[in-house]
């Protein structure tokens, strides 16, 4: 019942999920209006069906509001992977509700703090994943550990990307460079068997040199929503190019193939949705303006996901971070703590009478 243009275009991509990938799906949500939607076509699938839910959950509702609706379709989604009667959910609709819903209702998968918003960017390779694009806006170097080793296991797994390379998301290549989060994290993940490749800059996420990308949500969502102006500004740019004369029509229409081409390539309905790697189950956030295109291929990530196991293979990567996670923080702390005793012991430090001297015959010290 999320999204833009709910639950239209939910059904209409559910339809065509079940058509093409040869998936079971549960439409939840308001009976009358599902069933409204599924009149306008041919019948519904015997591989489709209906749960009730009375309640919906709005694109501005706090997360907060949206758990105290007990029947809302969200809460009744994630009660039927709870029972085990599905393996994985997608919505496009409140991404915060969402994250709320399903720690309330799943919980988180063992040893991890937070879960992480994943999405995979189109680039000249297989994709980049960036992790985390907007879950968690305040982070502890620890959570940029965990995101990174999520986000190395679903490249590896569902974007057959071998030991995928992992960098932190800085203003700058250099070792000084970053804040002190992006320091501490970057000494945590040096420490793993990950194949952390250091600091990465914005242009670097459309290249071919890193496959994952480590941020806290703030940043990666503002680079996320970055991304998506500056590609619907290219589109503009190029419709206006064509259409300047004659000369430019014709050119479009001979070159139409392929440039159809290149934007199925950084088409983002293509990508589906981005997952949201960490709770206790399969869960597919879809953008609030998806298409049935883009809601098809949500369930196809969805799919994938549980088809490689994906939960599975990160929390026994997560056994093996305990240990590193808090040493690394122990080790900050431990360095922290030891400028301060310096600072306080320079400050308490008796002067030498030579000094106390020297010091009243220039009038102190200035």
């Amino acid at each position: 019942m999320g999204g833009d243009r709910a639950p239209k275009v939910a059904v209409d991509g559910a339809l065509l999920a079940a058509k093409e990938l040869g998936v079971q799906i549960a439409l939840v949500g308001q009976k009358e209006a599902l069933e409204k939607e599924l009149a306008r076509h041919s019948g519904k699938p015997p591989s489709l069906e209906v749960v009730c839910a009375s309640q919906v959950i709005t694109m501005d509702e706090s997360p907060s509001s949206a758990l105290k609706k007990k029947d809302s379709s969200m809460k009744v989604a994630f009660e039927l992977m709870k029972q085990g009667e599905a393996q994985a959910i997608v919505s496009a609709g409140n991404s915060g509700a969402m994250m709320a819903t399903g720690m309330f209702v799943l919980g988180k998968l063992p040893r991890v703090d937070r879960p992480a918003i994943l999405v995979v960017v189109p680039t000249l390779g297989k994709g980049t994943v960036i992790s985390d694009a907007g879950a968690n806006v305040d982070c502890k170097p620890r959570h940029l550990l965990q995101f990174g080793l999520m986000g190395s296991i679903y490249a590896e797994r569902v974007l057959c990307i071998p030991q995928p390379r992992v960098g932190v998301l800085s203003n700058g290549e250099e070792e000084g460079k970053g804040n002190d989060l992006t320091r501490a994290a970057s000494e945590q993940l040096s420490s793993t068997a990950l194949n952390y490749i250091g600091y990465v800059e914005g242009r670097d996420i459309f290249s071919k040199s890193v496959d994952v990308v480590v941020c806290d949500g703030f940043t990666g969502n503002v680079a996320l929503k970055t991304m998506e102006g500056l590609a619907a500004f290219v589109v503009e740019v190029l419709k206006e190019g064509f259409q300047q004369s004659v000369l430019s029509r014709l050119g479009y229409l001979l070159s139409r193939k392929s440039l159809l081409l290149a934007y199925a390539r950084v088409d983002h309905t293509e990508y589906g949705g981005a997952p949201l790697l960490g709770l206790d189950g399969v869960a597919i956030i879809a953008h609030g303006g998806s298409d049935p295109k883009a809601i098809k291929n949500a369930i196809r990530v969805a799919r994938e996901a549980v088809a490689h196991d994906v939960n599975r293979h990160i929390v026994e990567g997560l056994e093996g971070l305990g240990e590193v996670a808090e040493e690394g923080e122990n080790k900050i702390s431990r360095g922290i703590w030891q400028q301060l005793k310096s600072k306080i012991g320079a400050l308490g430090e008796k002067q030498s009478p030579d000094q106390k001297g020297r010091e009243s015959k220039s009038g102190g010290k200035g």
